[in-house]
């Protein structure tokens, strides 16, 4: 199987906790937590916390998301690849941003189109591949079909999210990654 062409976190770049930051439902009133932590050697990252849904009626959403600011090339690349070294089995979703939202008066991001992927890895050491026609966009967490093409070139923001939606899981999650990395051939079509 052909290696990943460029890793932007993880592989051969040691995982930096310090390279992310938490954006959970805390700023709407929630409860959620969420955290990276990495490893002694710096291998693997864990993106784990609680997703809490009482205090949102059943809705609630634990993230974390690169520091800003940000800005990688990725037009010449075919998907994102994220190596998992183990998981819970729960719905996580994938999220790029080409454009970094304006703070507003109270502090909060401006709301902006996000590209959105879910996914349910499984138990154990496996890879999940996301060509970019896989993103969706969404604006404030609904589909949003008109949005802009998704401009590869100036990809400012990654997140990690664990979300309920709407009260289908909670509680104690966890998923250890071993990379985020964008290859520039299609998974799908590689050798095994």
């Amino acid at each position: 199987m052909p290696e990943p062409k460029f890793f932007l976190f993880g592989g051969i770049k040691p995982w930096n906790e310090h390279a992310w930051v938490a954006s959970d439902d805390r700023v709407r009133g929630g409860k959620s937590q969420s955290y990276l932590v990495h490893s002694i050697d710096s291998s693997v990252a864990s993106f784990r916390g609680d997703l809490d849904i009482t205090a949102l009626g059943g809705a609630g959403f634990a993230s974390q998301r690169t520091v800003d600011p940000q800005s990688w090339d990725l037009f010449d690349y075919h998907s994102l690849r994220l190596g998992i070294a183990e998981s819970d089995g729960k719905k996580y979703t994938l999220v790029v941003k080409d454009e970094i939202p304006p703070k507003r008066s109270d502090g909060r991001d401006e709301s902006t189109i996000s590209w959105e992927y879910d996914f349910v890895p499984g138990h154990g050491e496996t890879v999940v591949n996301v060509p970019w026609n896989d993103f969706k966009p969404t604006y404030r967490g609904k589909p949003n079909p008109d949005a802009k093409p998704l401009h590869l070139e100036n990809i400012k923001r990654i997140s990690i999210m664990m979300r309920s939606h709407f009260g289908e899981q909670q509680g104690p999650f966890r998923l250890d990654l071993q990379y985020i990395a964008a290859i520039d051939f299609d998974p799908h079509t590689e050798e095994s």
